[in-house]
Formats: C-alpha cells, structure tokens, sequence
C-alpha cells in the first residue's frame, strides 16, 4: 500500500511501548464488532450488573435480571463461561454494553434456521391464544395456526395451551422475525407410517386394538392405528342400539373384529359384537312356545312392542295380544319403553330371528267364562253401546260386546238399519244365540225373545182362507199386506181386480184395509200368495155361504194344492231378496 509522506509527517513521535499498545487496541477494535455473539468469562455477580471479560480492552456489563430464572435465583456464578451480545463496544462509562437475552435468542434463531434447513423438529411450548391460532414458546416467538393444530379441525384451542409438541418449521424469516409451525404435518407423517404398519399385518378375522375417533348416527370410526374402520351400529352389539353415544364416547378404547377389509380402497369394516357368540344360535334350546319370560320393553311401533328378553333376543307382542278385553289403539296406551313385563312366548321363528309373545296370555281368557255365565238361550238386558247399518251392539262385560245382527232384530225383517230404530245408550233385553271363544264373538237376538209367528202359519191360514189385512207397501208389480204382526202375503198385480190393472197405485194405496183369499203357502220360505180378485170371483159363486160356515175346519193338503194349481215354490218370502213367482207374475222383493 502506497502511503502518502505528508501523513506520516502528522504521525507523533511514539516509543516502542506506546506503538505496541496502539497497534493492540487497534487490532482488537477491528476484531470485536457490535451485533455480534462472544463467548464471556464472568468476573463479578453484582447487585445490578455481572461484569463479563469478553477478551476486549475494557470488561463489558450484563443487567442483572437477565440471568433470574423463574424460581427467582440467579442462575450464573463467577468463573461461568457464557455468551452474549455485544450492543455497543463502549457505553458512557466507558464500559462494553452486553446482553445475554439477544445471545440466547441470535442462537435460538441460528438452530431453528438449521433445523428448518435439515426438516427437522423443535420442541416447544404452547403459550396462549391469538386470532387464527396459538403461540408456541421455542426459545422465540411462533405461531401455530389453528388448521395445523391436529389431524382434524379443534373446535377448542384452548385445551392446547400449556401443553408441550414437536413441531415442524413450515415457514421461516429472521429478518422479520416470523415462524409458522405446524404439528399436523408431523402427525400426518407419523400416522401415515403407522398407516403403513397396520396394513401390513391387517387381515379379515382378526381381533384388534383401537380408540373411537368419531361419533355418527350410523356408526363410529375406529383408529386402528394410522387407518380408520367403520363400526356400524348393527356391529355393535347383539342387542338394540338406538345411538351408537349409548355406547361409546370419543377417546374409548376397545376390542374389535375385522370383518371385512379393501386393501385397494384402505376401507375397513368392524364388528364388536361378533367377538362374542350369537345369542340366537341357544334360544331353541332355552326358549320353548307356552314359556313364560321376564323382558324389558325397548321399543314400540303402531303395531306393537319389542321387548328384550335377553341381551340380544327380542320379541313382538303385537298390539292384538295385550289384552282380552280392551281395543287396543296404540301400545303406547299401555307400555312405555325400558318397562319391565311379564309374557308368554308364543311362537318361535328360528330362521328369522323372530319371537311372538302375548301379554294377555298372562291373564286368564274372559272369553272362557262366559258360556258358564251366559248358557246360550238365556236372557239378558244390556246398554247399547254402538250401532251400525248391519247391527247394534251391546255391553255384556267390561271389554266385551255382543253384537244383535239386523236379521235377528225382527222376524218380519222390516228393520233396515237399525241406526233408525236404535240409539247408543238404549237398553235391550236379548236372547244369547252363541259364544265363538275362538273369534271372540258373542251374538244375541232380539227376536228370538218371541215365538216365529210363521211357526204353525199353515194351521192358521190353509189355501183359501180368506184374510183381512192392511197395506203396509206398495211395489211396481203387486202389494204386500200386513195379515197379522210380521206375516205378510203378496197381492200380485194380477190378483187385484178382475179387469186389468196398469198401475197398483191406482186401485191401491198404502195403509188401505183389504179382504184377500190365500192361494198359495210354502212355510219354510215365508212365502203367502194372496188374490182379491179371486175372493172376488168366489163370493160371487152360490158355494160361498157353505164355504164360509165350512172354512173354520178346514185344512190344506197336496189335493188342494193341486186343485188350485199352483206353482208354490213361486210364493214371496220373509226374506225379500228372492224372487216370488205366482200364476201369471214374476217379481223381484226388495233387499232385506
């Protein structure tokens, strides 16, 4: 290096000794710089600063409070080597300004720059919670955002704080001072080996160890250990399971089987229950039909309600078997879910899993007792407690009914709808017809409770007996006539007059008094045929005066029937459905 002789000229006169010492401190400024890191030898622990040698003309000053740790000692002696921060080479006391808190941190700094270099860990605690996520103490500052907490959105952070992770440095700036961790990346990673592992030795029919990760409706997911399986809720037990959170809380720990698995898809299937034996493969060799079982009820539909009699082994008692008497609507009206009943099973369908039970099998059938209490043929009076267009029924029992059916209501069977005749609360006295225990049907007669007035009809009105009655009824082709309280005949519209008749309504009305010969009589069908216009010709003959003194005594046989030429099996009926035929007419009754 050229130097310029006029410098030199300014130079002082210097000896050897005051050279030597200039030359030294020149070297040593040009060596220690501020900003940076030296390693230290403490000198003094004072009352508020510890004097450190850092190898510099002048010792260097370190606050005191930086060397207090948490428990409140001092944490450094004389003697300690230690590094610090040099911040200014001389302060006002002509003293090196040090700092051992901007060491420690440069240092932390300069690690995590490495291991951010390497892809390694740093360990570090969670200090508190910020906007989008929490702050981790690792010698410095960082931040943790919530996404990278775990494997699966936390929807509380605040369980983190004070807790202790690796992290992985996932963005790095020392110039701005800024680290971003991550600890689901490490989790990933982790579970991503253990994934690895599992599958490897995963086999169908296997019993493993896992921990409830997720709760659903359907199920939960199992980690068996870097893979999740799917524990159905009909996996879970033998028996009913409404929730799988009846059973299961998240973090659980618990055996189960393999019972299906995809390498291809990474899908597993589970089963917790299937580690025990079906319950359903001894229920023939413990449940027999006539058994009576102790259950609880677990469920109830419209049609009925399960009841468990064993973990595992359900039964039905449909809504019909309850109870003998009442109509059960709903079970519901009766049971309530977790109650504890009696049963009795009452069928068994292995193939199907399927168990029938009764509940009124319990009690005694009422229905058994009444042909005892009610002999058929006996007599009753009972409140009508409903009527309908085909009967009326009443009260026997609390829970039974009898039903009066509208045919047995009248003989004459000029009831056809008993809703006109009969309200609910009526009383009626009624005759028992017959018990059917098996259907549970009990049926009683009105008319019964009075002789068949057709019983003997034949005595009281033979072929050409002459009758007085009224018209109860006008049809298209004829009348029909009361002759006594229900026993009616038929004057056809040919046997009303001797001339012809185009309209019944114009020769006869209804309620009109008229005076008719029988012509024809079959008992059995309740059938009389009756003819005024030949009553007409017959009183017109001289035999009528002998006819009449004669007609108390007589009686109708097969020659009388045959002299009157008759087609009798023609002749109308109680019942008005069938088709009357007499000479010369056919009609059709009305429905009865």
């Amino acid at each position: 290096m050229t130097r310029n002789p006029n410098q030199l000229k300014q130079l002082p006169d210097l000896d050897a000794e005051d050279f030597g010492k200039l030359l030294e401190d020149f070297l040593q400024s040009d060596a220690i710089r501020e900003g940076e890191i030296y390693t230290g030898k403490v000198l003094e622990v004072g009352k508020d600063f510890v004097t450190v040698d850092i190898g510099y003309k002048s010792e260097g000053q370190i606050p005191l409070d930086e060397f207090i740790g948490a428990d409140g000692q001092v944490g450094v002696n004389v003697g300690d080597k230690i590094d610090v921060y040099l911040e200014r080479r001389e302060n006002d006391n002509g003293l090196v300004e040090l700092s051992k808190e901007k060491a420690d941190k440069l240092k932390i700094w300069d690690q995590i720059s490495e291991a951010c270099e390497r892809d390694d860990l740093v360990e570090g605690a969670i200090t508190g919670r910020v906007k989008g996520g929490l702050t981790v103490d690792i010698g410095v500052k960082a931040f943790l955002p919530g996404s990278q907490v775990d494997l699966r959105p936390v929807r509380n952070l605040d369980q983190y704080i004070g807790k202790t992770f690796k992290f992985k440095v996932i963005k790095f700036n020392k110039k701005r001072g800024n680290i971003v961790l991550s600890r689901r990346a490490l989790l990933e990673k982790e579970r991503e080996d253990l994934k690895r592992q599992t599958l490897d030795k995963l086999k169908v029919g296997m019993i493993v160890d896992g921990i409830v990760k997720n709760i659903t409706e359907y199920g939960c997911f199992v980690d068996l250990g870097g893979i999740d399986g799917l524990l159905h809720i009909t996996d879970m037990s033998w028996g009913r399971v409404n929730h799988p959170s009846e059973m299961f809380e998240v973090g659980d720990e618990l055996k189960v089987k393999v019972l299906k698995y995809d390498p291809d898809s990474e899908r597993v299937s589970l089963s917790l229950k299937h580690i025990t034996d079906d319950p359903w493969a001894t229920v023939d060799r413990k449940y027999q039909p006539g058994q009576r079982v102790e259950g609880k009820v677990v469920s109830i539909a419209e049609y009925g309600a399960f009841v468990e009699i064993e973990e595992g082994v359900e039964g039905l008692i449909h809504v019909s078997e309850m109870s003998w008497t009442k109509r059960v609507k709903h079970p519901s009206k009766v049971l309530s879910i977790d109650d504890k009943i009696e049963a009795i099973i009452l069928d068994i369908d292995l193939k199907n899993k399927r168990i029938s039970l009764g509940m009124k099998q319990i009690e005694v059938n009422p229905w058994t007792l009444l042909a005892d209490r009610y002999p058929v043929g006996s007599h009753i009076r009972a409140r009508v407690r409903n009527v309908t267009n085909f009967g009326v029924f009443v009260g026997i029992e609390e829970g039974i009914d009898g039903l009066i059916h509208v045919s047995d209501l009248t003989w004459s069977g000029k009831i056809k709808d008993p809703r006109e005749v009969y309200q609910k609360g009526d009383e009626i006295d009624a005759v028992v017809l017959n018990i059917d225990v098996e259907n549970e049907r009990f049926s009683l007669g009105v008319k019964q409770l009075g002789a068949d007035p057709w019983d003997h009809v034949e005595h009281r009105y033979p072929i050409g007996q002459v009758i007085e009655g009224k018209v109860t009824k006008i049809l298209d082709f004829g009348a029909i006539v009361e002759i006594e309280e229900d026993v009616e005949g038929l004057v056809h519209i040919s046997e009303i007059s001797q001339e012809k008749v185009d309209a019944v309504t114009k020769v006869l009305r209804e309620g009109q008094n008229v005076r008719a010969k029988v012509i024809s009589l079959i008992p059995d069908e309740r059938k009389i045929g009756l003819s005024i216009k030949r009553l007409q010709e017959y009183e017109a003959t001289a035999d009528y005066n002998e006819f009449v003194q004669k007609q108390g005594a007589r009686k109708t046989t097969i020659g009388d029937l045959i002299r009157e030429k008759l087609d009798v099996a023609a002749l109308p009926s109680g019942k008005r459905s069938e088709p009357i035929v007499v000479p010369d007419f056919h009609v059709q009754r009305d429905d009865d």
